[in-house]
């Protein structure tokens, strides 16, 4: 996978999607891990401090993307709100839809994959198996266009499981397109993960509408999901 450089400050501001007092959602770049890694490297936290906007700490991360993954990312703008962004995520309360375009692809137009997951081994640190003894992981999807030997679909992960959408889909028989690590994809280079978080929707506020926020789809996408159909919106 080819490294992403560290955005500038104009490349992090450009791509706030929702501002409030409480959070914000930035559209990550794919190829970019969220967390300096313990040899350093680009990564998208040095940013932060470009999104103070007039506080006087920078956001903090309310949960994680993988490395590959763009779209909808969810930070905490203070203490309490991160405290509570964090809550919700780990009940289940937001709700998350992923875009992603996948080989094959299933008959049906919609269905659930209840998969339990599991570590595939203690070297491999994050990657996962399906495990019947493993921790309970649900995928919602929906066929949202079909192409030539791909599928676009929406995702719903109602647990929150790492790598969940990869192995479920990959275990199912439709991989995601460019997935180095379950799927079929090179593990250097082109094509990349066709993984996006498209929509994220968060009851941060108990008297307000939850807050609904949509990232556009990342140009290495635009290809793919044209052949199945996608207008550009």
């Amino acid at each position: 996978m080819l490294d992403v450089p560290e955005l500038t400050t104009e490349e992090i501001l450009g791509r706030v999607l929702h501002r409030d007092g409480l959070m914000l959602v930035i559209n990550k770049p794919a190829g970019l891990p969220v967390h300096r890694g313990p040899k350093g490297g680009p990564n998208l936290e040095d940013s932060f401090d470009a999104l103070r906007f007039g506080l006087p700490r920078p956001p903090v991360l309310a949960h994680r993307l993988d490395k590959d993954t763009s779209g909808c990312l969810v930070l905490g703008r203070h203490r309490k709100a991160t405290a509570s962004l964090g809550l919700l995520f780990k009940h289940g309360k937001i709700g998350k839809t992923y875009w992603t375009v996948v080989e094959g692809g299933p008959a049906e137009d919609e269905g659930t994959i209840d998969m339990p997951l599991g570590r595939l081994n203690a070297e491999r640190g994050w990657w996962q198996k399906p495990d019947p003894e493993g921790q309970k992981a649900v995928t919602n999807w929906k066929v949202m266009g079909r192409g030539d030997g791909f599928t676009w679909l929406a995702m719903e992960p109602v647990t929150g499981r790492t790598h969940q959408l990869r192995v479920h889909s990959s275990a199912t028989g439709w991989p995601i397109f460019g997935d180095n690590i379950y799927g079929n994809g090179p593990r250097f280079g082109e094509p990349k993960l066709h993984l996006h978080s498209r929509e994220i929707v968060v009851p941060i506020s108990r008297n307000k509408e939850p807050v609904r926020v949509v990232a556009p789809a990342p140009p290495h996408m635009h290809e793919k999901l044209r052949a199945c159909g996608w207008n550009g919106e």
